[in-house]
């Protein structure tokens, strides 16, 4: 099979997969969900900054990913027309999320993150990176997901989000600061 040029670590079977899930092969669907399931789930969680609300997430963007994958072009790598639909669906859903909270006293979102800071143990030398990002304010910790750990530069954010490069950078500075100051406790 010929090497995709513009693909970085693509598992070779993509390709393939990918045109026949396009056609409706739901195991070539399967395949590609099985491949990638795992890191749409970090992106989903990590922007969420809630486990339960990643694994919905990730449900959430397969079944876009089914609808959608007639339009994929192939004009990038799969993987990164998966992951910026990942994103694109955590920020909707963080829009939603947001205007359901104003219509109600608490929204289920912050039930979740409430009922899991209280199962997670409070071992201050045990604590993570994954728990200080999970800490981080909402924006803060989009913006330090999506550089830091995702690789988008700071204009691909200020696209995603609407906001300016500067804000980006300046809310990236912002989580950096908050994480340094949770670790060093």
């Amino acid at each position: 099979m010929a090497a995709v040029s513009n693909a970085v670590r693509v598992p070779m079977g993509d390709s393939a997969d990918v045109a026949l899930a396009a056609a409706g092969d739901r195991q070539a669907f399967e395949r590609l969900y099985r491949i990638h399931a795992n890191r749409v789930f970090s992106i989903c969680a990590r922007m969420s900054g809630s486990r339960v609300m990643g694994e919905e997430l990730t449900q959430d963007v397969f079944v876009r990913t089914w609808e959608k994958l007639p339009q994929f072009r192939g004009e990038s790598a799969f993987s990164t027309w998966l992951h910026r639909l990942a994103v694109n669906v955590v920020l909707n859903a963080r829009k939603t999320e947001g205007k359901r909270a104003s219509r109600t006293e608490q929204s289920d979102v912050e039930d979740d993150r409430r009922d899991e800071m209280a199962r997670a143990p409070l071992h201050i030398e045990r604590m993570d990176l994954q728990d200080a990002i999970s800490k981080l304010p909402e924006g803060a910790r989009r913006i330090f997901v999506l550089h830091d750990v995702e690789g988008y530069k700071h204009e691909e954010i200020a696209g995603m989000m609407g906001i300016t490069s500067g804000g980006s950078k300046a809310q990236l500075h912002r989580a950096r600061l908050l994480l340094r100051e949770a670790l060093e406790r």
